[in-house]
């Protein structure tokens, strides 16, 4: 603000991108303190938040997922699993459909469990596409970023998470050539929809998990 918006040096205007994105932080960092509390959730809860941020920009940009953040990411949630205090022992049923709910990070079982499912479901639909028709329909980076969220969330939350960034995926493309912005042919990075559906299962899988069972009577 004081720059008016433009670099100090060269005096070339700085985008708007910048400020907003430290603005999508802070409200992220907000909601999660207001989550979770104050503790080692509350600090996983922000590694993985500002994680997504950035897998989720560098996604749009480059239609890549670099190791440098989604391998650390799934590292750092399996040893979390092992060395943080009451990992996992928040892990219990919900009152209205019998739902696990863990802590965050889960236990050692849980996040080892969801990091090998996540990855290896991804993976599969993969291999069967380009089975099937000869192309490849994602990264790889987008196995890693999902192993990443079943280590730090769990197996449980993977199948909303997968079917979530599905939907919304589909929908947006969909929406984009019918206002034919992009070909059939041009791919769509599918990581920031994975970072969102991730984002929002940390932060209310469960008890959209719980809400759904309970409509049926889910025990």
């Amino acid at each position: 603000m004081i720059l008016r918006g433009r670099c100090r040096n060269c005096r070339g205007r700085i985008s708007i991108r910048y400020p907003l994105i430290e603005l999508l932080c802070g409200v992220l960092g907000g909601l999660v303190a207001w989550k979770f509390g104050f503790g080692w959730s509350a600090a996983g809860a922000l590694l993985l938040s500002w994680s997504l941020v950035a897998l989720a920009g560098i996604d749009l940009d480059t239609q890549l997922l670099p190791d440098a953040i989604t391998l650390p990411l799934l590292w750092a949630g399996l040893l979390a699993s092992l060395a943080w205090p009451l990992a996992g022992q928040g892990l219990g049923l919900s009152a209205a459909a019998g739902v696990p709910i863990p802590s965050l990070p889960v236990a050692p079982a849980d996040a080892i469990i969801g990091a090998a499912a996540g990855y290896l479901s991804l993976w599969s639909v993969y291999h069967l596409f380009r089975l099937l028709t000869g192309k490849e329909g994602m990264g790889h980076g987008d196995f890693k970023l999902l192993a990443a969220l079943g280590a730090w969330l769990g197996w449980h939350l993977l199948l909303p998470i997968i079917l979530g960034s599905a939907v919304v995926g589909a929908l947006v493309g969909i929406g984009l050539i019918a206002a034919r912005r992009r070909g059939r042919e041009v791919p769509i990075p599918f990581g920031p929809f994975l970072a969102a559906a991730g984002w929002l299962a940390m932060m209310w899988g469960h008890e959209w998990v719980s809400a759904y069972l309970g409509l049926y009577g889910g025990r």
